[in-house]
């Protein structure tokens, strides 16, 4: 925390964009003409969650809208600091992805002070989880804004610590637009009055702290007219993501502040939406291995087999610090083993009590003294029996915090998305049908 920093100041962007209300109007009025221009493609008001606004909306691509739906997923979450706006507010902003044959799966999820932000983390990893379970397919998340903390927190969970049948890459790649990852500086604004964070909440649900999954992309876009501390924002965890092994990439939009920069979006043209087939096509780094000779690949795996072999008839030979040695080593054994000359005294006590020399019979103090040197009982290779433990740093989250039924984990129903929803709209649950027009 920098006390030169006017932190309300910073991440006050109705403040700081003048007709940011305006803006947000015509966000509402764009998305109602999109959800009208593609209804017959469009599913809406999903179940992901036992919420009032646990609801889901994907649109489909034009080529896909029959039962097959094999297209690539992308989900988009919505901004509003984590306490205002829902998913009815951004539908047109499916509209660049649909254009190039992909669908676009939009969540709502409960607002502060109703729930807090790891709460709202926790949704929308049910959301993922539903997405993946019905379509059986990598996700690649994006999201603007506290939509983009969310997204960052989406690729940085350890699905596997959820539930061990998941996969680790079930979320593929993602992007943050405008995206806040460092949560503490909130705690000194009047935001952190709805969301009710202490310095070490706003630290755990930070995902620039957390160990993301390694190689899968990870992109931080940002409007180049935003406040200093969005930009640090985004370079930030670009930086600090990249150390880890997950390819980040920092890009300022030029001319764009903190409510236009989803325009990009809407233009299947644009560097943005570009960039995201990218993501999507190629969702990982590739390593460039170093060229490697066949024969000596050969003889080492012949080698790993004979050591391997040597382990399992209990050769000490083949045996550093209780465990099998993937290769043996060509010295003298007393270097192998590594011990000092005490041990090697040790041995030849030994020797002298397998040939059945009893020099020592009539002395009692020597035959206690080999009793106890060449016990070979007691030859100091006893066999590890101690696992390792592991290091699940992804998330804070424990997999208790959110359990999945048996059901959950079932083979999935493709139609079972679709039959919700005609059920929905019989019920003509209108829950989640007014957005809030209060901007950020």
């Amino acid at each position: 925390m920098n006390s030169e920093i006017d932190y309300p100041a910073e991440y006050d962007n109705s403040a700081r964009v003048a007709d940011s209300a305006q803006l947000v109007d015509k966000y509402i009025t764009d998305a109602a003409n999109y959800r009208e221009f593609a209804a017959e493609r469009t599913q809406l008001d999903l179940d992901y969650g036992d919420g009032e606004r646990n609801r889901m909306d994907i649109f489909w691509p034009d080529s896909d809208a029959g039962k097959t739906r094999k297209c690539p997923i992308v989900m988009f979450i919505h901004g509003g600091y984590w306490q205002r706006m829902d998913r009815s507010c951004f539908s047109h902003l499916s509209a660049g992805l649909n254009a190039h044959g992909i669908a676009v799966a939009m969540p709502s999820y409960t607002l502060c002070p109703h729930i807090e932000i790891e709460g709202i983390i926790n949704e929308m990893r049910r959301a993922c989880l539903v997405l993946f379970q019905t379509f059986r397919r990598q996700i690649t998340v994006i999201g603007h804004s506290a939509g983009g903390h969310l997204a960052a927190c989406m690729l940085a969970t350890d699905w596997p610590r959820i539930h061990q049948q998941l996969p680790h890459d079930l979320i593929a790649s993602g992007m943050g637009i405008s995206g806040l990852y460092d949560l503490l500086p909130l705690c000194e604004t009047p935001i952190n009055e709805a969301l009710g964070m202490d310095e070490q909440q706003a630290m755990s649900a930070s995902p620039i702290l957390w160990t993301p999954q390694a190689l899968h992309r990870f992109d931080a876009w940002v409007g180049e007219t935003e406040s200093g501390e969005y930009h640090r924002q985004s370079r930030d965890l670009a930086a600090r993501w990249n150390m880890l092994a997950t390819p980040s990439r920092y890009t300022s939009v030029p001319d764009a502040n903190h409510f236009t920069i989803v325009d990009e979006l809407v233009d299947p043209d644009s560097p943005m939406v570009q960039r995201i087939l990218e993501l999507v096509e190629q969702p990982t780094a590739e390593v460039d291995l170093p060229e490697v000779d066949e024969d000596e690949v050969g003889q080492l795996m012949q080698q790993f087999v004979i050591a391997s072999a040597a382990a399992d008839s209990g050769s000490d030979a083949f045996k550093t610090n209780g465990t099998a040695s993937l290769i043996p080593e060509q010295q003298e054994p007393e270097e192998t083993v590594g011990e000092t000359d005490d041990v090697e005294g040790d041995e030849d006590e030994r020797d002298v009590k397998d040939e059945g020399v009893d020099e020592h019979a009539g002395e009692s103090e020597d035959e206690n003294e080999d009793d106890s040197d060449g016990d070979p009982e007691d030859d100091g290779h006893e066999e590890n029996t101690e696992g390792s433990g592991s290091d699940t740093s992804s998330s804070p989250v424990e997999a208790s915090t959110l359990a999945l039924p048996p059901e959950a984990m079932e083979d999935p129903q493709p139609d079972d998305l679709a039959e919700h929803q005609e059920e929905q709209s019989a019920d003509g649950d209108e829950t989640d049908t007014a957005p809030q027009k209060q901007a950020e």
